[in-house]
């Protein structure tokens, strides 16, 4: 069932948040100093395209630096990653089977905002995990 929703997913929404978070991502290496920024956008470009069967975590060493690297990030590139969810979830809400791609776009706003101090993990457990 992951399988094919992270297919449909990829379909309306996924791809184009994909290329936003990679365009973010190129922009950032180009002053070296954002390199950084450019990583945790990267790292999330690929949670982005395939969220199904995959969970945010905080970081348990995150401090005060990841913090003031967000509040860097929020200026910089969040706010309109984050409007680009809240635009597609809208959209994928018109129809039923969207809705649950539209509430997965909306668990990834918190982490369009706040990339830096979070881990992307696998839900999956057994054997073939």
């Amino acid at each position: 069932m992951r399988t094919l929703l992270n297919i449909i997913w990829i379909v309306f929404a996924g791809f184009w948040l994909f290329l936003g978070y990679v365009a973010a991502g190129v922009l950032l290496c180009i002053p070296i100093i954002t390199i950084p920024w450019a990583i945790a956008s990267l790292r999330t470009a690929g949670y982005v395209i395939w969220p199904f069967g995959r969970m945010i975590v905080p970081k348990p060493t995150a401090g005060v630096a990841s913090f003031l690297g967000n509040v860097i990030w929020v200026v910089f590139a969040g706010w309109w990653l984050a409007l680009g969810h809240l635009a597609s979830g809208i959209a994928l809400c018109l129809t039923i089977i969207g809705i649950p791609m539209a509430i997965a776009d909306c668990k990834m706003i918190p982490i369009s905002l706040m990339p830096l101090g979070k881990d992307i993990v696998s839900t999956r457990t057994g054997a073939f995990a």
